[in-house]
């Protein structure tokens, strides 16, 4: 991302578009993706770099947002550097598509169903972006612009974009019968993080750029329910012990006091706060792009799921990073039926 400073700088670039617009010239702006099949969405040559991809959907199939798989591939990889469910990958989880604003990625209008990316991903030989339908139905339209830059030669210095989705459902806690409620969710000790809910491992020399990260609170309780109090630990260059450690959940997403309240900032929000007493669906986020997290060798991203990690919540995410290639290979995408949302 270029910013408002540097757009008075003249470069030799040129601008390019891949889109799904109507090759006949007509209105039918879209493609269809069958059940089972892959569709190829931009394939480039050379040096450049992508700098906004626009996405909208119509699908009659449930939880479709979890069954399109988006990948990117750079420099003639054959293994993915991007991987996650689309809805996921554009920020908000569940399955679900609502209005919100991050600097690096946005759901519009109409009711969040126009995704937007803004993450810059440079390649230096050539890039690849696949959508995967794994659902049983065809994806009837899907719109889209994927906006790129053609570049002279490779810039200098550049890491590639990652991204790489993860789900626990359940964490692993511990019960709360017979324990006071308040020792429960806030007393106990970790100070290793084992047990940890992780959100990145990654080999090489790069930089964690951020998350987002949904939670379903899954605990049936009258009594104070917050699902938080979890520490961010982050271990770099092969820690045993983490050099970065937060001092709880919203505290790691820029917020205080157990939040009830939705909130879109640049680089830190909560656009799903929960119902009442933090029931149901939760999704937040924090963007790392004034503040990236720096590794040689590697990194390992974690949070704990409730103070100690008492609780047993159905955590997914989605985690950003630039990077050396090659790259550890992304964790294994599970099947459609281990992605699916809960009710």
């Amino acid at each position: 991302m270029y910013g408002l400073e540097g757009l008075p700088k003249l470069r030799s670039h040129k601008r390019r578009r891949v889109s799904s617009y109507d090759r006949t010239g007509g209105n039918k702006d879209y493609i269809v993706v069958p059940a089972g099949e892959t569709a190829v969405l931009a394939e480039m040559e050379g040096a450049g770099k992508v700098n906004h991809i626009w996405v909208t959907i119509r699908s009659k199939e449930e939880w479709y947002l979890r069954k399109l798989v988006l990948r990117a591939y750079w420099d003639g990889e054959e293994e993915p550097s991007v991987e996650a469910p689309i809805g996921d990958f554009f920020g908000i989880g569940h399955g679900m598509h609502r209005n919100y604003v991050s600097a690096p990625m946005q759901m519009s209008p109409e009711d969040g169903k126009a995704f937007n990316s803004w993450w810059p991903m440079p390649y230096g030989k050539g890039a690849r972006i696949t959508l995967e339908n794994q659902g049983g139905m065809e994806c009837e339209a899907f719109y889209y612009y994927v906006d790129y830059e053609e570049w002279d030669k490779p810039g200098e210095g550049l890491g590639r974009f990652h991204a790489t989705w993860h789900r626990e459902n359940p964490t692993e806690g511990i019960s709360d019968e017979g324990v006071d409620n308040r020792e429960w969710l806030f007393q106990g000790e970790n100070p290793r993080g084992e047990g940890n809910y992780v959100l990145l491992e990654a080999e090489g020399k790069g930089h964690y750029v951020g998350c987002n990260v949904n939670v379903h609170n899954l605990r049936e309780t009258e009594e104070f329910n917050w699902y938080g109090e979890g520490d961010d630990m982050i271990y770099i260059d092969g820690e045993e012990e983490p050099s970065i450690i937060g001092t709880g959940t919203e505290d790691y997403y820029g917020m205080s006091w157990c939040p009830t309240q939705e909130y879109c900032a640049p680089y830190h929000g909560l656009p799903l706060p929960g119902g009442p007493n933090w029931s149901g669906k939760i999704t937040w986020y924090r963007y790392h792009i004034l503040d990236p997290v720096y590794f040689e060798e590697s990194i390992k991203v974690t949070i704990e799921h409730g103070h100690a990690n008492h609780r047993s919540d159905d955590y997914s995410s989605t985690a950003y990073w630039y990077q050396t290639e090659p790259h550890k290979p992304l964790r294994p995408l599970p099947p459609v039926e281990k992605r699916l949302p809960r009710d």
